[in-house]
C-alpha cells in the first residue's frame, strides 16, 4: 500500500502522514485495497499540457485522474493536481486552500473507485461521498 506525493514545477509543502492516513481510511472504508496512488501537484501551465496531450482538452482543469488499476477492488492511479485551480477555487467557494486541496483529492480517488461527475446526479452523488470523506478528515 504506497501513496505517495510529489511536485512538478512548483514551490510547495507536500501532504504528509495524516493526510496519507486519511486516504487509507476512506479507501478502506470503501472495500479498496490501494495497490499504487501518486499525487502529483502541478501549475496550470503543467496540467493544461497534459490535458492537451492525453484528453485532448484544451482546457484548465483543477485535477485529472489517470486510472493505472488492473484488478476489481484494488486502486492504483496516478492524480495531478493544480496548486493554482486548487487557489482559485478556495476563493470561489469560500473556502482554505488546505480544504479545497483535500476535497480535491479525495475527489481523484472517488474517480478511481468509479464514480463519475458528467451528469447533474452524478455530479451530486460526488459532491456528497466528498463530503462524506472529508467528515472523517482529522483537523
Amino acid at each position: 500500500m504506497k501513496i505517495s506525493f510529489f511536485k512538478e514545477d512548483i514551490k510547495c509543502i507536500l501532504p504528509g502522514k495524516k493526510t496519507k492516513d486519511w486516504i487509507k481510511t476512506i479507501v478502506s472504508k470503501k472495500g479498496f485495497t490501494i495497490k499504487d496512488l501518486n499525487f502529483i501537484l502541478c501549475s496550470d501551465e503543467y496540467l493544461h499540457g497534459i490535458n492537451l496531450e492525453y484528453l485532448n482538452h484544451d482546457t484548465y482543469t483543477d485535477i485529472i485522474t489517470f486510472d493505472n488499476s488492473e484488478e476489481k477492488g484494488i486502486l492504483e492511479g496516478d492524480i495531478f493536481i493544480s496548486l493554482e485551480r486548487i487557489k482559485e477555487n478556495a476563493i470561489q467557494y469560500k473556502s482554505t486552500t488546505e480544504e479545497e486541496l483535500h476535497r480535491v483529492i479525495v475527489h481523484g480517488v472517488l474517480h478511481l473507485m468509479g464514480y463519475k461527475d458528467k451528469t447533474k446526479e452524478e455530479k451530486i452523488l460526488m459532491r456528497n461521498k466528498e463530503d462524506e470523506c472529508l467528515s472523517l478528515r482529522q483537523k
